[in-house]
C-alpha cells in the first residue's frame, strides 16, 4: 500500500506547474454508501432461434455480431447476468465430445460452426468484458424438440445409448429413471463447468416432459415402464413420488458436483411457478410437483439450490394465479435463506401488458424481504431503439449499476484491501488498480464510487482491468472496493480530493511500490 499512497500523492502533484497550487487524492477514511446488491438476469434462448441466433446457418460473424449486440444491451441497461441456452436438446452451443453441435447454429446437427469459433466460449470472454456474469442454460432431460428438422447426428443419445430415451408426443426424452440417463446429464453439465469459466449452471422447467395429449384429447402417459419395473416398482413409493425422487436425486447429485469442482458457479433452478394447484390457497393451473414431477420446493428447502427462479407468468391482478400471492409464497418456503430471483414475463410487455404491469412487478420484488432480484424472458424483448421498457428501466429502476447477491452459503474470506492509485491530469482523474492476491477468484469486478456536488455515483469495471479513467467532473471523494467470484467485497480504499497551495517536490520516489510498477508498464 505505501508505494501506492505515495503514487497517489506526488503524481497528482506533478501535473501542475511551479507555484501553482496543486490538486491531489489523499488518503482519508470516508463512509461509503453499500453498492445496491439486485441480480438483474436476462434469458437468452437458443431453442427454435428464439432470440439467438435470429436463425440456423448464420455466418460465423453474423452469430459473434449478434450475440455482442445482446450483451451491449444488456450491459447499457445496467443487467448484470445474462442465462444463455447451450444445451436445447442433448446438443450442444460449445465444442463437446460428448453431444452434437446443435443444428440451431449451423442447421445440420453435428456440423461445427465454419469458420470454427466456440459460442461459449466467445460468449463468456465478452460478457466477462462487460461485467456481466454468464450462466450456462441446460435442458437436463429433453432429447430432441420438435421444431428439429436436420437428420439426428451419429454421436446424439438417442443413436448413442437408444436404450435411455423414450418418445413421448412429438418429441424425445431422456428418461430420469434411468440412472445411466441422469447420470449422462451430469457429467454434460461438469464438463462444461470444468472447461468454461462460467458463472452459473441453470435449469429451466423441463424435468419430466409438460403433459401432451393424444388425437382423443387423452393426456398421454410418460412411457417409463421399463425404468419403472427395474428401479421404481421394489421402492414402495406411488409412480408419481419415484419420479419425484428420481429428479430429487438428480439437483442433489447436480449442485454437489459442481460445487466440489468450482465453489463459486451458482446452480440455479427456474420452475414453473406454480409449486403445487391449491398451494397457496385459491391458486390454480399446471403445476411443477404433479405436472412435471419437480418438487422445487424441497430443493429450496434442501439448499440443493443457490437460487431458485420461479416463473411467475402473471399479472398482477391474476385471479387464480396473482403475481404476487405467488411471490410471497415462494419467499415464505425458502427456510434456507437460498436467493430467489423470480423469472418475469418480459415478453408480455410488447404483446398485451402495459409498461407499468413489469416495472410493478419489479417493484414488488424489491419490496419482498427474501427476493433478491429477478429475470427477464426473454432479452430479445428489450432490443430495440424504441422500446419503452427498456428506456424506463435504463433511466429508472437501473439507472444505478447493481452487484450479484453473494452467494446465501458459507464461502472464504473475501478478497484483501487492494492497491489503489490515483493520477490527476488536467481534470482528468486515473484510477490504478491492482488486486493483492494472485488468485483470478479474487478479482472479478471492481467498484468504484465516486462524490461530486454531493451526489454519490457507482460504477462497475471488470475485475481484468488494472486502470480506469473516470468521466463527468472532477469527483470530491473516490472509493474503491474489490469483488470476488463468491460476490465478496473487499474492505474499501478511499481518497479525498485536496488542494495544496504551491508546487510539491518532484516524485523523486516514483520507482518504489506497486503504484510505480503499474506506472511503468503504461498502464
Amino acid at each position: 500500500m505505501r508505494g501506492v499512497l505515495f503514487l497517489s500523492l506526488v503524481l497528482a502533484a506533478a501535473q501542475v506547474q511551479a507555484g501553482a497550487p496543486a490538486l491531489l487524492y489523499e488518503p482519508a477514511r470516508v463512509t461509503l454508501p453499500e453498492p445496491a446488491r439486485e441480480f438483474r438476469g436476462a434469458w437468452v434462448p437458443t431453442v427454435n432461434n428464439i432470440a439467438w441466433p435470429s436463425k440456423k446457418g448464420l455466418s460465423t460473424a453474423e452469430q459473434k455480431a449478434e450475440l455482442v449486440e445482446f450483451l451491449d444491451r444488456a450491459a447499457a441497461l445496467g443487467l448484470n447476468a445474462i442465462i444463455l441456452q447451450v444445451r436445447p436438446a442433448c446438443d450442444a452451443f460449445y465444442a463437446s465430445r460428448l453431444e452434437p453441435w446443435s443444428e440451431y447454429l449451423t442447421g445440420t446437427m453435428g456440423r461445427a460452426p465454419e469458420p470454427f469459433y466456440d459460442p461459449l466460449a466467445f460468449a463468456v470472454e465478452e460478457a466477462h468484458k462487460r461485467g456481466l456474469e454468464l450462466h450456462a442454460w441446460f435442458n437436463p432431460f429433453r432429447a430432441l424438440h420438435a421444431s428439429a428438422k436436420s437428420p439426428v447426428a451419429a454421436n446424439h443419445i438417442s443413436r448413442t445409448r437408444p436404450e435411455l430415451v423414450r418418445r413421448y408426443g412429438s418429441q424425445l426424452w431422456l428418461d430420469p429413471g434411468e440412472p445411466e440417463a441422469r447420470a449422462h446429464t451430469l457429467a454434460v453439465v461438469l464438463d462444461v463447468v470444468r472447461r468454461y469459466d462460467i458463472d452459473g449452471v441453470h435449469f429451466d422447467d423441463y424435468f419430466y416432459p409438460y403433459p401432451e395429449r393424444d388425437a382423443s384429447g387423452r393426456v398421454l402417459e410418460f412411457p417409463d415402464e421399463s425404468s419403472w419395473a427395474r428401479f421404481g416398482a421394489r421402492t414402495g413409493l406411488s409412480r408419481a413420488d419415484w419420479r419425484r425422487q428420481n429428479v430429487n436425486m438428480f439437483i442433489e447429485e447436480v449442485y454437489r458436483g459442481i460445487k466440489a469442482v468450482k465453489p463459486w458457479v451458482k446452480f440455479g433452478v427456474s420452475p414453473v411457478g406454480i409449486w403445487r394447484s391449491g398451494e397457496p390457497k385459491g391458486v390454480r393451473g399446471l403445476d411443477s410437483y404433479s405436472g412435471l414431477f419437480a418438487d422445487a420446493r424441497a430443493w429450496l428447502q434442501n439448499g440443493w439450490v443457490d437460487y431458485l427462479a420461479p416463473q411467475l407468468y402473471w399479472r398482477i391482478g391474476a385471479r387464480e394465479q396473482s403475481f404476487p400471492v405467488l411471490l410471497h409464497w415462494w419467499v415464505e418456503q425458502n427456510s434456507r435463506g437460498r436467493h430467489l430471483w423470480p423469472g418475469l414475463y418480459t415478453a408480455k410487455v410488447n404483446e398485451s401488458w402495459p409498461v407499468d404491469e413489469l416495472l410493478d412487478q419489479i417493484r414488488l420484488v424489491r419490496r419482498a424481504s427474501g427476493a433478491t432480484g429477478h429475470i427477464h424472458y426473454h432479452l430479445r424483448r428489450l432490443m430495440g431503439h424504441t422500446n419503452a421498457l427498456a428506456d424506463v428501466l435504463r433511466t429508472n429502476l437501473y439507472k444505478q449499476p447493481a452487484l450479484v447477491p453473494p452467494l446465501k452459503r458459507p464461502s472464504r474470506v473475501g478478497p484483501l484491501r487492494p492497491d489503489v492509485g490515483v493520477a490527476v491530469t488536467g481534470t482528468k482523474v486515473r484510477v490504478l488498480l491492482r488486486p493483492v492476491q494472485g488468485d483470478p477468484v479474487a478479482t472479478w469486478l471492481w467498484v468504484v464510487q465516486t462524490r461530486s456536488a454531493g451526489e454519490w455515483r457507482t460504477q462497475i469495471f471488470p475485475g481484468s482491468l488494472r486502470a480506469v479513467t473516470l468521466d463527468g467532473p472532477m469527483p470530491d471523494v473516490i472509493g474503491v472496493r474489490q469483488v470476488d467470484r463468491f460476490l465478496n467485497s473487499s474492505p474499501v480504499v478511499s481518497y479525498r480530493l485536496k488542494a495544496v497551495p504551491g508546487a510539491l517536490p518532484k516524485p523523486a520516489r516514483l520507482e518504489r511500490g506497486h503504484g510505480a510498477e503499474l506506472l511503468r508498464r503504461g498502464n
